[in-house]
């Protein structure tokens, strides 16, 4: 079995690979572009950094996490999505839970030496486990914060909200885990109210109402809490969501994380799956399981097989998969489905 510390230094090298951090509802994403310049690169130390944005995990903590390797259908019937989650127990995940805006001083952990003399504050999302903040030198916007510290940013006689997304500072979240850090332009009116390519991030009030620490979609074990993401290369999609041709290697390269990390359960009822496949045993002929993961990670082995069948086409093996999916994988069942976007 791979090292998890190889794993992570591995893929912050890999630029096919994405990363994200934050919580239920407010995440900062960190993309890299094949051959873009690198302000800072340690991958021994786990730290990566463009000119867009950055990325460091904590090496004090790393042999910490309990790493989680799953996958969640996409509302297309020909894709997935997949990730690593990056887990501590519920004890030792709690972050500082601020509920309004406060002031934190220089930020001297920054990644990039340039950064550390900027101004952090913690916006006050009251997150389970992590500290969304924003950092800027601006000094107008400085004194407009400073002067409003104390408040709900959520508040609609707050200034401060409608002055962060015309000044754009930099989105930091924060975790027991590490941090990732986004240079570029808020998401919005100045950006044709789209996130920009590469390195964003997302603060969605209506999702943060829910609570919740993660997708309701996502297998995490309930001792367990995410505080961030690895999202390697997607076999059937691009870093910008677009269907590609199907990538072999990178599926086999995902399947050997899921051999590792996936949650025991799902991962008897995939072999469980393949082996009945593999038997000829038609669809009536298997029991399929009733809990909502359960049913997705049917449906998701299925998916698979439907690709690599289209890719290496064998006797009558795609049309049993067919008559599978019918049974299994309608297209009008998508009761669990998540978004394709890496992070979200």
């Amino acid at each position: 079995m791979a090292d998890l510390r190889d794993i992570l230094q591995s893929h912050l090298t890999d630029e096919k690979a994405s990363w994200s951090m934050g919580s239920f509802g407010a995440v900062v994403e960190f993309h890299q572009d094949r051959g873009e310049y690198l302000e800072a690169d340690a991958p021994a130390l786990y730290v990566r950094a463009t000119r867009r944005g950055a990325i460091r995990l904590n090496a004090a903590t790393v042999d910490s996490i309990e790493p989680v390797a799953y996958e969640t259908l996409s509302p297309r019937p020909h894709r997935w999505s997949h990730a690593v989650a990056l887990c501590l127990p519920v004890q030792d995940a709690a972050g500082n839970r601020r509920d309004a805006l406060t002031e934190l001083g220089p930020d001297e952990e920054a990644v990039r030496p340039a950064d550390r003399g900027s101004i952090l504050f913690d916006m006050g999302l009251t997150l389970a486990q992590c500290d969304f903040c924003i950092r800027t030198q601006d000094a107008d916007l400085i004194a407009l914060l400073r002067e409003n510290v104390g408040r709900s940013l959520f508040d609609p006689a707050n200034p401060a909200g409608g002055a962060i997304l015309k000044a754009h500072p930099h989105r930091i979240a924060l975790t027991r885990i590490g941090r990732v850090e986004v240079f570029q332009k808020i998401g919005g009116p100045d950006t044709g109210g789209v996130s920009p390519p590469g390195p964003h991030s997302h603060l969605l009030p209506q999702l943060l109402k829910s609570g919740r620490t993660h997708s309701a979609n996502t297998p995490i074990p309930d001792h367990l809490v995410p505080l961030g993401y690895l999202h390697p290369a997607n076999p059937v999609t691009d870093g910008m969501g677009a269907d590609t041709e199907f990538d072999l290697d990178d599926h086999a390269r995902f399947q050997g994380l899921y051999e590792q990390f996936a949650r025991p359960d799902l991962l008897l009822l995939r072999r469980a799956v393949l082996e009945a496949l593999g038997r000829k045993i038609e669809p009536g002929g298997f029991c399929a399981p009733t809990d909502r993961f359960g049913r997705a990670a049917l449906r998701l082995t299925l998916r698979q097989q439907h690709r690599l069948a289209e890719k290496f086409p064998s006797g009558t093996y795609g049309d049993l998969v067919a008559r599978w999916r019918e049974a299994f994988d309608k297209a009008s069942d998508t009761a669990a489905t998540d978004d394709d976007a890496p992070g979200h």
